[in-house]
């Protein structure tokens, strides 16, 4: 008989989720659902849950599984639902990692059975340091280190005992069951992982890919009827993507009148799922009088990571008949590049083939897409 402990008493803090990230829908379903359904053929499924989330687990549940009082720590919650396992193998997963593939429950199971544990393992790709103080003091050869996963697979009564062992010499800030089995059984064995078989942790794990939209549009010259709240911009240029491009008209504007880098701004807001540059930005506002439209992506560029997203490309189209753009498309490129930190921009730039009031020469618009990972 095989038993499977899912921990889901975590919160997921680091993920940015409203609810415990295992509740969060991936795919078309809680990522509770998809561990549930990889370990569908064991005998019993036990899940580790906290008090505040057992009412939405519960109608999750397939006949074989049932809650059990997560802890504060893993180890706690583990320890609590070894207390009733009944099965003479037991597994020990993340109910956070969903993509977990039969071939590699196989392989734990299999590992179990011939040396007595199984620690789902892939070799790391990178070199990897001890540090101390911020200063490597060893980098042992990356051939013989492993990524640990879970599955890890026991005989029931070892990691019991181990367990109860530890709990006894008040050693409980164990993060892993190969290391408390280590501790008072023997040395674990490693099995076959999956790269693939990954965690979920961060918001970019649950293929929260974004995409955001932004449009801006400025007139040119500035009537003495509209001059009040609006910058006196310098006649002989005017600015997009923060570089100076010498221009005969200059633009009506609160700030710099920036174009490119407001769209640019406000796809960024719309694909985190934030307000417009507008309810940031507003033109009520003397303190954004003539201002630097740069400084102002910095700030939002700080929002989009405070939502945990970091751009992946970004796409500016500037609309104008008048001045001419591509000498200076380099320049506004290498700008944003700097400024989103993403080596994936393009701009363009067209006119309106005399059409509207872009091809009337009275204003000028940009477009821009980006996608955030």
């Amino acid at each position: 008989m095989i038993s499977v402990i899912l921990c889901a008493a975590g919160s997921g803090s680091r993920a940015k989720q409203p609810v415990n990230k295992v509740l969060r829908e991936l795919h078309g379903m809680p990522v509770l659902c998809h561990s549930l359904s990889a370990f569908s053929f064991c005998d019993e499924i036990l899940v580790a849950c906290r008090e505040e989330d057992e009412a939405r687990i519960l109608p999750l549940l397939p006949p074989n599984a049932r809650t059990v009082r997560g802890g504060g720590t893993r180890f706690e919650s583990v320890y609590s639902a070894l207390r009733e396992a009944k099965g003479e193998i037991v597994l020990v997963h993340d109910a956070a990692r969903p993509f977990v593939s039969r071939a590699c429950i196989d392989a734990c199971i299999q590992s179990v059975k011939t040396y007595g544990s199984g620690i789902a393992a892939v070799p790391v790709s990178d070199t990897v340091a001890r540090a101390e103080d911020g200063l490597a003091t060893e980098i042992p050869p990356r051939e013989s280190l492993y990524a640990l996963q879970t599955p890890q697979g026991f005989r029931t009564d070892d990691l019991r005992f181990a367990y109860e062992r530890a709990a006894a010499d008040g050693r409980r800030g164990f993060t892993d069951d190969s290391g408390v089995y280590a501790a008072y059984v023997a040395q674990p064995r490693l099995c076959a992982g999956d790269v693939q078989n990954r965690k979920l942790t961060y918001p970019s794990d649950f293929g929260a890919s974004r995409v955001g939209f932004g449009v801006d549009t400025h007139a040119f010259d500035i009537p003495p009827e509209y001059s009040r709240g609006i910058a006196r911009l310098n006649l002989n240029y005017i600015v997009l993507g923060g570089i100076a491009i010498p221009s005969n008209h200059a633009i009506k504007a609160h700030s710099d009148g920036d174009v490119a880098v407001h769209a640019l701004m406000d796809a960024l807001l719309s694909a985190a799922g934030k307000r417009d540059i507008g309810w940031y930005f507003p033109d009520s506002d003397p303190a954004y009088l003539g201002a630097d439209s740069m400084k102002l992506l910095g700030r939002v560029m700080e929002i989009v990571r405070e939502e945990g997203f970091t751009v992946r490309n970004a796409s500016i189209s500037i609309l104008a008949e008048q001045p001419r753009l591509s000498p200076y498309i380099g320049q506004i490129t290498d700008s944003l590049k700097h400024a989103l930190g993403c080596e994936a921009v393009a701009v363009a730039a067209g006119t309106n083939e005399k059409l509207g009031y872009i091809g009337e020469g009275k204003g000028i618009t940009a477009y821009a897409f980006v996608l955030l990972d």
